[in-house]
């Protein structure tokens, strides 16, 4: 755990929060443009622990940052928007998240940037990176908001587009426009877009983070048009309940046997009893073991594990691939063994 200082506090448009940090040891690792941060919140015996995204770029001269929308039932997101103060002193995790951008000085591709609302906080870390880093390639942001008085980092966006005016473009979509054909991004504008600014030959990257139909858009639109899916990148900001619909979700038979498995986790070795209405995760930290976890809900990486034996079931994969979850990979916070003797290694 590592103690981040509150420098700054900008208050943005849209119930949005820029909270500016200083590392208290000065050891805290460099993150890669499109990871996120988790802060850690104890409130008694009870922690809290919640991810958001670096709006600051590891490769700009600025500090660390994160931007946070208000969520009206959110304790963290009020809590950080309504009771912190510049000068607070936090606990953070170190930089994780698969969602991320790694520069290469000479190559040459375009980047597509896909951002609704919010979503634009890892992929302005990201186009901070390209833009700096990457001399040849270009990047076209697609930006999807209300209006321009609702849009993060509006001004900021301007500015770079004039430092960069050969390799920045910005599409503007605001949903208050007259123009009812450009008020949203459906299937027809983006692939406008997209045959506008695709190169014929060259590198092509497309990223894309905001709610999950708007990225679900995105993404089919993009893979009907022959883009393979390992060139398309999303992050989700939303817990997996939000979108279950109990009207439509059809009743699954549910395994209530509890298992008996074996968890290994920095060298150690640890008997456990998983109930099956709980995870790996849930009872590994019961048992006083540090696990590492962030989102509790299988969004992000932090639990990556190895089944190494045995089998389980995930309530809930926005992270891993087919193929990995064959070869036994796991998320130990929505994990649920389904035999005896199952054994997890924690990555």
């Amino acid at each position: 755990m590592h103690k981040f200082e509150i420098s700054n506090i900008i208050y943005q448009p849209n119930d949005t929060v820029t909270l500016i940090f200083k590392d208290l040891f000065g050891n805290y690792p460099k993150p890669k443009a499109g990871q996120f941060l988790t802060v850690s919140f104890t409130f008694g015996e009870r922690e809290v622990r919640r991810s958001y995204s670096f709006s600051s770029s590891p490769d700009v001269d600025e500090p660390l940052a994160i931007t946070v929308k208000r969520v009206d039932n959110g304790e963290i997101s009020r809590l950080l928007h309504h009771q912190t103060r510049i000068g607070d002193i936090i606990d953070v995790l170190e930089p994780q998240g698969l969602f991320c951008y790694e520069p290469q000085k000479d190559i040459e591709r375009t980047v597509f940037l896909f951002a609704a609302g919010v979503g634009i906080t890892p992929l302005y870390s990201i186009l901070k990176t390209v833009l700096v880093r990457e001399d040849k390639t270009k990047v076209i942001l697609v930006y999807s908001n209300r209006s321009m008085e609702s849009t993060v980092f509006y001004e900021e966006l301007l500015d770079w587009q004039k430092q960069y005016p050969d390799r920045l473009e910005i599409v503007w979509i605001f949903s208050s426009s007259k123009n009812l054909l450009h008020a949203r991004l459906n299937r027809e504008y983006l692939l406008r877009i997209v045959q506008k600014h695709m190169p014929e030959h060259g590198n092509v990257l497309f990223f894309t983070c905001g709610p999950v139909f708007y990225m679900d858009l995105v993404r089919f639109t993009l893979l009907g048009m022959g883009i393979p899916d390992s060139h398309i990148r999303k992050e989700t900001f939303h817990f997996p309940e939000e979108e279950e619909d109990d009207d439509e979700k059809e009743e699954e038979p549910i395994d209530m046997t509890p298992y008996d498995i074996k968890l290994r986790f920095q060298g150690e070795e640890y008997d456990l009893t998983i109930p099956y209405n709980k995870t790996v995760l849930d009872v590994g930290l019961e048992h006083k073991i540090k696990l590492p976890y962030s989102c509790k809900s299988g969004m992000c990486s932090t639990c990556i594990s190895q089944c190494t034996m045995g089998s389980v079931r995930m309530d809930y994969n926005e992270v891993l691939t087919d193929r990995e979850v064959e070869n036994g990979r796991c998320l130990i916070c929505v994990s649920h063994p389904l035999e005896e003797g199952t054994v997890i290694e924690v990555m």
